[in-house]
C-alpha cells in the first residue's frame, strides 16, 4: 500500500479551514486513502472527492502524523505524475 503526503503549501483560510499551510493526502486507491485516514483518525466526512485525485487535507502537524505512520513525501512532480496514474485509470474503467 502508498500512500503520499506532498508540501505544505499556503491555504486560504476561511470558516471551515482556518490553518495557514496544508497539505494532501492521496493514495495509490481511495480504499487505501480512506484505511490510512482511519489509522489517523481523519473524520470520513473530511474526504475530497476531487475528479483529478480523491484526497484529504492535512495541516502541518498531521502532515508529521502522517510520514511517521509511513507516508510517502512527495513533491510537486510526484503529485503531478499520480494524478496522471489517477485518469488514466479513471478513463479505462
Amino acid at each position: 500500500m502508498s500512500v503520499y503526503v506532498d508540501d505544505l503549501q499556503v491555504s486560504l483560510r476561511n470558516r471551515n479551514w482556518p490553518y495557514s499551510h496544508s497539505c494532501h493526502l492521496v493514495a495509490d486507491t481511495v480504499e487505501q486513502l480512506h484505511y490510512f485516514a482511519g489509522r489517523m483518525r481523519l473524520k470520513p466526512a473530511w474526504f475530497q472527492n476531487k475528479p483529478e485525485l480523491p484526497h484529504y487535507d492535512l495541516t502541518a502537524g498531521m502532515r508529521k502524523y502522517a510520514i511517521s505512520l509511513g507516508a510517502i513525501e512527495i513533491n510537486w512532480k510526484g503529485m503531478s505524475e499520480l494524478m496522471q496514474l489517477y485518469r488514466s485509470r479513471s478513463a479505462g474503467q
